[in-house]
C-alpha cells in the first residue's frame, strides 16, 4: 500500500486541487529523508496506512451514497500501463453512447492524452494528474464528479492509473473494480498481484486477437484468477479488432439497467 511504496503523502498535505473545468491535479509533498529501520518505525508506517486508508474509506462511503442518491453505475477499470483500458472505454463508448449518459474521469501521472481520447468521442471526460501518485482516491473522486458535473441516471467510468498495486487497496465508491489483463502481459499476472485480483469483480482478458502471436496460456491464466478469486467473472475479448465485444456491452448494459 501506499504508506510502502511511498507515493503517498504521510503528513496529511496531499490534496487535490481544480485547475480548470477539465483537469484536476494531485499536488503532494514528499519526504526523501533516510534512517534505520526498526520497529518503532514499522508500527508508525502500519498507523499511517491504517489511518490514510480509513480515511479514504469514509470518503468512498460518500461517494457511493452519493452515487446511489443520483443512480450513477460507477466503474473502477484497473490494470498494468498499456492494457488497453482507454481503447476498451472508447470502443466502449461508440456502442452505448446512444443509450445512457457517460462520462468519464482518467488517471494517469502526466498528461491530458487519455481524455483527449475520450473527448474525441464527444463524451465528458476529467484528467485527473497525480504526479508522483500511483492510483486514484475516493477524496480526489468526490472532487472530480462534481467539477466534471456528472448527471443522473448516468454511467461513470473511472480509469485508475496503469498500476496493480496500490489501486486493489483504494475504493472509490465505485460499483465494481474491472481489471484489464492484455495477452502481452504475463499470463501469471493473477498469482504475482493478487490483491487485485481478489478485488475485482471482472477481469477482462484483451487483445486475444495476438494470442497467435504470443506466449500466453488463457486457461493457466483463468485457473490462477479463481484460485485467488474463485467468484470472479471473466470475459475474452479484442478492444480493437471488436472479438466477442459484445459480451462486455451486455454485461455492462445489464448492470446499468
Amino acid at each position: 500500500m501506499c504508506g510502502i511504496c511511498g507515493c503517498s503523502n504521510p503528513s496529511g498535505t496531499g490534496k487535490f486541487s481544480v485547475i480548470d473545468a477539465s483537469k484536476v491535479s494531485l499536488l503532494t509533498t514528499h519526504n526523501h529523508g533516510h534512517s534505520q529501520h526498526n520497529h518503532a518505525d514499522t508500527q508508525r508506517l502500519i498507523q499511517v496506512e491504517q489511518d490514510l486508508l480509513r480515511k479514504n474509506d469514509a470518503y468512498a462511503a460518500e461517494n457511493r451514497t452519493y452515487f446511489q442518491d443520483n443512480k450513477i453505475f460507477a466503474l473502477n477499470l484497473v490494470s498494468s500501463p498499456g492494457a488497453g483500458k482507454t481503447t476498451l472505454l472508447v470502443e466502449t463508448i461508440k456502442v452505448l453512447k446512444d443509450k445512457f449518459s457517460i462520462a468519464v474521469i482518467e488517471g494517469d501521472q502526466q498528461t491530458e492524452h487519455d481524455a483527449d481520447r475520450i473527448r474525441a468521442t464527444g463524451v465528458p471526460a476529467l484528467q485527473i494528474n497525480t504526479g508522483r501518485a500511483c492510483h486514484l482516491d475516493a477524496h480526489g473522486i468526490g472532487q472530480a464528479i462534481k467539477t466534471l458535473g456528472v448527471k443522473e441516471n448516468s454511467f461513470l467510468a473511472i480509469e485508475n492509473v496503469g498500476n496493480l498495486v496500490c489501486p486493489s487497496s483504494f475504493d472509490l465508491g465505485e460499483a465494481h473494480k474491472v481489471v484489464v489483463l492484455s495477452v502481452t502481459e504475463g499470463d501469471d499476472k493473477p498469482l504475482k498481484y493478487p490483491d487485485m485480483f481478489y478485488a475485482a469483480d471482472l477481469m477482462i482478458i484483451n487483445k486475444i486477437d495476438l494470442l497467435p502471436y504470443v506466449d500466453f496460456d488463457v486457461e493457466r491464466c483463468i485457473d490462477f484468477a479463481r484460485r485467488v478469486n474463485p467468484t470472479i467473472q471473466i470475459l475474452q475479448l479484442s478492444a480493437t479488432k471488436g472479438d466477442n465485444f459484445s459480451a462486455w456491452t451486455d454485461w455492462l448494459t445489464a448492470k446499468i439497467l
